[in-house]
This record gives C-alpha cells, structure tokens and sequence, in this order.
C-alpha cells in the first residue's frame, strides 16, 4: 500500500484518468517508495518531503512510459534526474 503518493496523485502526474490501471500504478508507487526508502532510509509518510515525493512520482511515471519495453531495449530509471532530490535525505555513511 502507497505510503506517500496516493493513487489519485499518480495517476494526476500520469493523466490517467479511468481505474482501469489502478492495480499497475499501485504496483509502480509501492515500488518507487521501496527504492526511494532504501536510498534515503526515512520512512515514507503523506506528509513527506516533496522531494522525495517528486522522485516517487518521476519513478512511477518512467515504469509506467516504459512498462511495454522488453529488457533489451528498456531504459534505466532516471536516477540522474532523482539524485538531486534524494541526496539531502541521505544518511551519511563512514
């Protein structure tokens, strides 16, 4: 279950607008926070910060526009793009 992007958000970010991919994009959120979380370690809450947030959304809509690509042509997530985003809430590690 989404811990920090509701259904209804993603699907705004994504201009989804019938409940047909519901499942699918619950599926995309719930694996964009899992990797959000093991990034930064926070845990992820409605009220986290919109960095963090964005990144999920920008994760859910990469897997979503690349969701039909077999593994030989299918694009790396944007970490690139999230990096900035993630790298505040990261934990210092010696």
């Amino acid at each position: 279950m989404p811990l920090s992007t509701t259904l209804a958000e993603a699907k705004g970010f994504l201009r989804v607008a019938d409940a047909t991919e519901d499942a699918l994009v619950t599926l995309l959120i719930d694996a964009a926070e899992a990797r959000v979380a093991a990034a930064t370690g926070p845990v992820l809450a409605p009220a986290s910060p919109a960095p963090l947030r964005l990144a999920i959304l920008t994760l859910v809509s990469h897997a979503y526009e690349h969701r039909a690509q077999s593994s030989e042509t299918s694009a790396e997530p944007p970490l690139g793009l999230v990096e900035p985003w993630l790298a505040p809430y990261r934990t210092a590690r010696l």
